[in-house]
């Protein structure tokens, strides 16, 4: 039975679903309050374990009395009807016994190894009103309008330039969605071409009219779509390039050639590749390769990369404007410094003689 209890140097520790009614099981066999330690700490988790202090019962006291008396009230009604051990709560209070008092304190939880862990609070999330969110949006607004209508033009430029930033940054997130990871490189044996061959399929590139366009989408997988296509009946394909920055040519002729496993033959001046299906071409099982993005995706990344590209602009604008108007205030402040105040009076002085004379006259 004692092999259930655990004594503590500070207070009585009881964990219970009726923790008032342990006490009064305990305070029965007890002959005075002065008798018990400092402090005991106890664990009980069922009826099996009380039982044999309620049999024997001791009063020594007027306190012990009124506590036997509470107790045999409750006995029939709560001892009886004992719920099982594995439906209790973690419920605890700790009592103290010091110089006949009697004191108890709440907020402890004992676990099952029997160390004392403070209880964990729940906090509730507060539900922002429609009227509050309102208010907050008002302020922020204001406080922008402020900024945009200061006086101060470095305030209304430094306004711009964070919010352009802050632009930046999100566009920047955009687009790492869009980032497709590349597939494995295929090994294959890329064919050798003499001169003469090259300049046979450029020539009959050239006359042919069979053409695959790049617009502002770029590279993605319907292009590598109509590239297959074509070569079905025809050796070679041009793929014009509109609108295309420069140098941006060839990096569209690297991507599909790792795409389509062509070759390229030729690249003009005016943005237009011609690539050749090869000697030992066979149609791929699937034209669009995986690792490329869809029509709809690709125009989005494009609309992202435009808004990204002119951002940029805009942000190295507004630092050169707020590096001018530095300039500015320094060589203001470097001509108030330079002229002294003799040279402003005796400017004052001429100016009034010139008055006068022109009076006179």
């Amino acid at each position: 039975m004692f092999s259930l209890f655990s004594i503590r140097r500070r207070g009585i520790i009881i964990r219970t679903r009726d923790s008032l009614l342990y006490v009064c099981c305990l305070l029965k066999n007890i002959p005075s309050l002065s008798s018990l330690p400092a402090a005991t700490s106890f664990s009980m988790r069922s009826y099996s374990a009380v039982r044999p202090l309620l049999e024997a019962k001791c009063i020594s006291s007027p306190l012990e009395f009124s506590l036997v008396r509470r107790l045999n009230m409750l006995d029939f009604h709560v001892v009886r009807n004992w719920i099982p051990a594995r439906y209790m709560s973690k419920e605890s209070f700790e009592l103290k016994t010091e110089n006949d008092v009697v004191r108890f304190s709440m907020g402890r939880i004992v676990d099952n190894n029997g160390s004392q862990t403070k209880g964990r609070v729940k906090t509730k999330r507060v539900k922002m009103s429609k009227k509050a969110k309102l208010n907050e949006l008002r302020f922020y607004r204001l406080k922008a309008k402020k900024k945009m209508t200061s006086p101060n033009p470095e305030v209304r430029i430094r306004y711009k330039l964070e919010k352009a930033k802050r632009k930046e940054v999100w566009l920047i997130e955009k687009l790492r969605k869009f980032e497709v990871p590349k597939a494995p490189a295929e090994t294959y044996d890329p064919e050798i071409l003499t001169e003469e061959e090259r300049h046979y399929l450029k020539r009959t590139g050239e006359k042919k009219k069979n053409y695959v366009p790049v617009g502002r989408r770029g590279v993605f997988g319907g292009v590598v779509l109509n590239m297959h296509l074509h070569w079905k009946k025809h050796e070679t394909v041009k793929v014009i390039c509109k609108p295309c920055k420069p140098g941006q040519i060839h990096e569209y002729a690297e991507e599909l050639t790792r795409l389509s496993k062509g070759i390229v033959i030729d690249i003009k001046a005016d943005n237009t590749i011609i690539f050749y299906r090869g000697k030992n071409y066979v149609q791929p099982q699937v034209m669009s390769p995986l690792d490329t993005l869809s029509k709809d995706k690709a125009l989005e990344k494009y609309k992202f990369e435009q808004s990204l590209e002119h951002t940029s602009q805009f942000i190295e604008k507004l630092e050169k404007e707020l590096e001018d108007y530095h300039d500015h205030l320094a060589r203001y402040k470097k001509a108030k410094d330079g002229t002294p105040k003799d040279s402003v009076i005796n400017t004052c002085l001429d100016n009034n003689n010139i008055h006068c004379k022109v009076l006179l006259s």
